[in-house]
């Protein structure tokens, strides 16, 4: 195990040294995105169905670990909104005790994917499936908003999204007016108020404008105070889950299902970053980090936590260059828990329904997704069953069967770009720099050339064509030099293929072929290494030393 490569950023940083300038700007940075995470975290809190305590609890905890000891100088670690799906639906399901323990196992499976190196297979996700994703969250958080934005007053709404928008035309006539000012005031603060007023994120901004106007005209809404009571301005002491085989059985699907997403959507936002900074993360220890996170979150409370994308971009846009503008973010949060919690009761439901709608809408990324639905027919068909799965399903299943799709179709895909080129008697391509007697083929040798991989997908059409070699033919040249690999698949076909000539008496040949399917080709144990040839020209002129053995007459070629 590397050393280096389990090394977080901050300690690397604090070895290289930290210029007082920079540190001035992470401090500043700090301040900002913990202004900016305190509306979030409290609004992520409360659509998941808990207490805003737990948001700001995992946005410390979370946020703390994530920039102490993870993998990027400038992500910004806490509840997101992608998590409110995964999240209400186990609170349904199992309680918040379960949600708690599911979360604490999901900390050791992430830690388990950093420390076994699989930070940089998650970049194997294809962008289609992780759009669709992304994309049905917006969705479901939407629809999960419109009781509180309308004021509504449903006790339970239903999980199924189906059933909440049958829930809500019944119950429409109830619709309360003054929610939906402070939700509409909320919206609009949160999108244009922010661009007048910078130094103020618009999410602020929203919740000091409609909690003012709320509480100074004592409007009938619901609170956070009157919903969810009194918010503790303190920090419970830890509690260690020791979990039986029973729970772990019981748990381990919405165990998954949080660690695939924190995991996916913390290497995300790392490599946005990157983007943003120009520097490099390390996934391994990121993961490692996003971990210990959730383990300590769910120790002390809190939900499930991963890399937050817009609070990491705001970092990096108020000039955070290291985790110390993480760490500064999260003693802000410390600090408005302990003294301004009573405050934020008096947060209107709306207003933070509101807030999350903005939330969904930068999620859903529209136009991206508009983009797919007008490209290639495989990308569209892992994009809208993504999609679609997430939004009436949930997401483990969604991703589970977008990545089977994926593959499925990448593999078609793979095996139709395998080009089989029967060159019998033909005149050579130009490209191939091969010149002699007129680039022609000499009867008797028939030509294939092969493009592509020889995998388990086009393993079946290599084998289809070789059978139409017929009799005639004494040798048999493979060109072989875009061919990247032979999988076992594709070996076996080749056994089959070298039998069936043997008994016709035809030599096969093979040239241009790279280290890797050499080996393969010679693992068959049916080929020798005299007739694996550089290049081309190699085994012609292999092949008319064995004609010539052979002296086998003039055969009539098609051109």
């Amino acid at each position: 195990m590397s050393q280096r490569e389990f090394t977080p950023k901050l300690f690397e940083l604090i070895r290289s040294g930290i210029s007082r300038e920079q540190v001035g700007k992470d401090i500043l940075s700090g301040l900002i995105v913990g202004i900016v995470a305190l509306p979030l975290a409290i609004a992520f809190a409360i659509a998941s169905g808990v207490g805003p305590e737990k948001g700001l609890i995992t946005a410390i905890i979370a946020g703390l670990v994530i920039s102490v000891f993870g993998g990027s100088r400038i992500q910004i670690g806490g509840p997101t909104g992608a998590f409110i799906v995964i999240v209400f639906g186990i609170i349904q399901q199992y309680g918040v005790e379960g949600l708690t323990i599911a979360t604490f196992m999901a900390g050791f499976l992430i830690m388990a994917m950093g420390f076994l190196r699989l930070g940089r297979f998650l970049q194997f996700f294809p962008f289609t499936l992780v759009v669709g994703f992304t994309s049905g969250i917006a969705v479901v958080i939407f629809s999960t908003q419109i009781n509180d934005l309308l004021g509504l007053g449903i006790d339970h709404v239903p999980a199924a999204f189906p059933d909440k928008w049958l829930a809500y035309a019944r119950a429409i006539g109830s619709v309360n007016p003054y929610a939906c000012a402070l939700g509409a005031m909320a919206i609009l603060s949160t999108l244009f108020l922010g661009k007048f007023i910078r130094v103020i994120p618009g999410s602020l901004v929203a919740i000091l404008l409609t909690t003012g106007i709320a509480w100074y005209g004592q409007w009938p809404v619901d609170t956070i105070g009157s919903s969810f009571g009194p918010i503790s301005g303190s920090i419970p002491a830890p509690r260690i889950y020791l979990v039986d085989w029973e729970t772990i059985k019981e748990l381990i699907h919405p165990a998954l299902a949080i660690a695939l997403l924190g995991a996916i959507e913390s290497l995300l936002s790392a490599v946005v970053a990157d983007g943003m900074i120009g520097g490099r993360h390390k996934p391994n220890i990121e993961l490692v980090a996003q971990g210990g996170a959730n383990i300590l979150s769910a120790m002390f409370g809190g939900i499930p936590a991963t890399g937050a994308i817009a609070r990491t971009a705001t970092n990096a846009k108020n000039g955070g260059r290291t985790p110390i503008a993480g760490i500064i973010h999260a003693l802000v949060l410390l600090a408005i828990l302990l003294v301004a919690s009573p405050l934020a009761a008096r947060i209107p439901l709306a207003t933070l329904a509101g807030i999350l709608v903005v939330v969904a809408w930068n999620m859903s990324e529209m136009h991206t997704f508009v983009t797919i639905l007008r490209s290639n027919r495989y990308d569209v068909a892992v994009l809208l069953v993504t999609f679609f799965l997430t939004v009436f399903f949930d997401l483990v299943l969604a991703i589970e069967m977008g990545m089977v799709l994926a593959s499925f179709l990448f593999m078609k895909r793979m095996a139709d770009s395998l080009q089989l080129k029967p060159m019998l008697g033909a005149n050579l391509d130009e490209d191939e720099l091969f010149e002699s007697e007129g680039g022609r083929i000499p009867p008797g040798v028939a030509v294939f050339q092969i493009n592509g991989p020889l995998f388990f997908g086009a393993a079946q059409r290599f084998y289809d064509a070789m059978n139409e070699v017929g009799s005639s033919y004494r040798v048999l040249i493979l060109r072989m030099r875009y061919v990247p690999l032979v999988d076992a698949t594709g070996r076996q076909r080749l056994i089959e293929i070298l039998k069936e000539m043997a008994d016709r008496h035809v030599l096969v040949m093979f040239s241009g072929v790279n280290d890797v399917v050499r080996e393969e080709i010679l693992a068959t144990g049916m080929v020798r290494e005299d007739l694996i040839f550089l290049n081309f020209d190699l085994a012609l002129d292999a092949a008319r030393g064995e004609l010539a053995k052979v002296q086998v007459k003039p055969t009539k070629q098609s051109t």
